[in-house]
């Protein structure tokens, strides 16, 4: 017979695991497909419209989605405008001057509104729309869990303390997503989308002047366009994938084994360490990179939702009702 020590220690592991499945469990892929039928063809259309004006904007548009989760969870917090009771994620350090795609978002919503007013969170317009923006950039595909509800705050500090900046080291990385629930599977798999996108030169610059386990003509490319002096270029844009930064494949893990990777915490991901076996992996198989980014995007789409009667369905995203 167990102890009661054990005992009370299987009860407390049976009710965490009930309480972080019961959020979770309440998301559906089938969720809207009574209160709004017209969903996906809707946020597609959009998200394709934003992607032909700016090839960019669909790693934009995924970026954002990341930054939302990683946050407090997948809310639709980073969305929110500051406001006289709280500063918000807008302008904390990882999202000022360099997160984007609002706009885009505002269009989406207000199709979405038209099509079933005050019925889709804006939480799931972002896990909807950065499915979309892989998929329309040559990416895989995945059925996407419905269910979130809006947060009615945000906080500037969590996203500073929460998003993983460029600097990273490698263990820095993996405990952050450990903290999330996420594998070093994850990490790799999601980085992945950095085969989409652009950089700032702030965010590369120390790497490209600095560092040695860089590739020489890579990194003279890169200062041609990003200047030494802090303050001069500042602002300065980088392909993260120097040969197809609109197209998502497997180049960035090939760029990473070529000592190409733009930003610090890209070449910590294969550098001599416990993850330089899985960038090879997937440099070799654009299949399970797939299958493997697919499984991360869901893995961080469950990151604490507010359901049931939690938050509320916002009608305008860059604010609470």
């Amino acid at each position: 017979m167990a102890s009661p020590s054990s005992y009370m220690a299987i009860v407390t592991t049976a009710l965490l695991i009930l309480f972080l499945g019961s959020s979770t469990a309440q998301l559906s892929i089938n969720y809207y497909s009574k209160s709004c039928p017209k969903l996906f063809p809707t946020v597609k259309s959009a998200v394709k419209s934003a992607i032909a004006k700016e090839a960019r904007m669909g790693a934009s548009l995924l970026r954002l989605f990341f930054h939302d989760c990683f946050v407090n969870g997948c809310d639709g917090s980073v969305l929110l405008d500051d406001t006289s009771s709280f500063i918000g994620e807008k302008n904390a350090a990882p999202n000022a001057n360099s997160a984007r795609g609002f706009n885009v978002i505002d269009d989406i919503k207000s199709k979405v509104e038209k099509a079933c007013p005050g019925v889709v969170s804006c939480a799931d317009v972002l896990a909807i729309t950065a499915r979309d923006s892989v998929v329309i950039l040559g990416g895989p595909s995945w059925n996407v869990k419905l269910g979130r509800r809006d947060a009615r705050t945000a906080s500037q500090a969590a996203a500073n303390n929460s998003i993983p900046p460029p600097t990273s080291n490698l263990n820095q990385l993996i405990s952050r997503f450990q903290a999330l629930g996420l594998s070093t599977r994850d990490l790799v798999a999601l980085a992945g989308s950095h085969t989409i996108g652009q950089a700032r030169c702030t965010s590369f610059r120390a790497r490209i002047y600095n560092e040695t386990n860089i590739d020489k003509s890579f990194a003279k490319t890169r200062q041609s366009n990003c200047p030494r002096a802090s303050g001069s270029g500042d602002n300065n844009l980088a392909p993260l994938d120097l040969q197809t930064p609109t197209a998502f494949e497997n180049n960035y893990y090939k760029n990473l084994i070529k000592k190409k990777g733009l930003l610090h915490s890209d070449q910590q991901l294969f550098n001599g360490g416990s993850t330089d076996s899985i960038v090879r992996k997937y440099s070799n198989s654009r299949s399970n990179f797939n299958a493997d980014f697919v499984a991360g995007m869901i893995k961080m789409g469950d990151i604490s939702p507010l359901t049931g009667s939690n938050g509320e369905i916002r009608k305008n995203c860059r604010r609470v009702n």
